[in-house]
């Protein structure tokens, strides 16, 4: 929905968008500023952010056939 929003925005304006799609304006400028300043996501976001790359480098490693049971036992060790 964010991305419909970003390019329909210029033509009919965040509002109006808004009101037909179950959003509320408030979440979609919370998101666009997410995006823009990433350090001021809450830290569990940013945490989530850099446990992504760990994750994947793990599933990559072992040839993208574990599961997520073996990739969390992984992580632990």
């Amino acid at each position: 929905m964010i991305a419909f929003i970003d390019d329909h925005r210029a033509v009919y304006g965040v509002e109006p968008i808004c009101r037909q799609l179950p959003i509320a304006p408030s979440t979609y400028r919370l998101h666009a500023a997410r995006r823009a300043a990433p350090s001021t996501a809450p830290s569990r976001i940013q945490r989530d952010a850099r446990l992504r790359t760990e994750i994947r480098r793990v599933w990559d490693e072992n040839f993208q056939v574990y599961g997520v049971r073996k990739v969390w036992q992984q992580l632990r060790r």
